[in-house]
């Protein structure tokens, strides 16, 4: 599976925001969230969500609904369509 590819655009005392891109067939690898955090779909489209006991979901975006996640959360996020997946992660620092 491709790494998938994020920018940090914004990295202060309140926030951080990081804008990712997953191509088709990519991921961003299994990771745990250590602040609360929104997501903001840049564009609509399907993620598969895999917890850390390999159980798999999906997430539909929608571009600008965006969804807000406690810290702590544990997942790899990969992308198995066809079309870029792009969305803003505005993690919220204490």
């Amino acid at each position: 599976m491709l790494a998938a590819s994020s920018e940090v655009q914004i990295d202060n005392d309140e926030v951080r925001v990081t804008e990712w891109r997953l191509a088709p067939g990519s991921a961003t690898g299994h990771h745990t969230h250590g602040m609360d955090y929104v997501i903001v779909p840049v564009v609509g489209g399907e993620m598969t969500i895999v917890a850390p006991g390999g159980e798999r979901s999906k997430a539909q975006l929608a571009a600008g609904k965006s969804y807000f996640r406690k810290a702590g959360v544990q997942h790899d996020v990969l992308n198995e369509t066809s079309t870029d997946i792009v969305f803003l992660e505005i993690e919220l620092k204490a």
